[in-house]
């Protein structure tokens, strides 16, 4: 798939449901597996959890809130948290490095 036209960063703060049930749980590998092929699309560019806060954030690269909605409503696990959506004003990250290759 070719890297959606945009221009717009959505930062997506999700809350984790208090208890994580066995349902929850088992559709984890579903999730994770999104979210993979939204990297690989270049939909997703950051995803973060925090078990401890009970919190996971996702940045996403889409042209408007509901096309960000839409990428949510794909996601197995968005039914079971409360999720709020922001525009980031600017979003800067460091790219991960990758040893250059070398003939030597």
């Amino acid at each position: 798939m070719t890297t959606p036209n945009t221009d717009y960063q959505f930062m997506v703060d999700f809350h984790l449901p208090e208890v994580l049930s066995e349902e929850f749980m088992s559709l984890i590998p579903y999730q994770r597996a999104m979210i993979n092929n939204y990297f690989k699309e270049g939909k997703l560019l950051n995803y973060a959890l925090s078990l401890e806060n009970s919190r996971l954030w996702a940045v996403f690269q889409a042209n408007s809130e509901l096309e960000v909605m839409d990428y949510l409503a794909d996601l197995p696990l968005t039914e079971f948290m409360q999720v709020e959506i922001n525009m980031l004003t600017f979003f800067n990250s460091k790219e991960s490095s990758i040893p250059s290759f070398s003939m030597n």
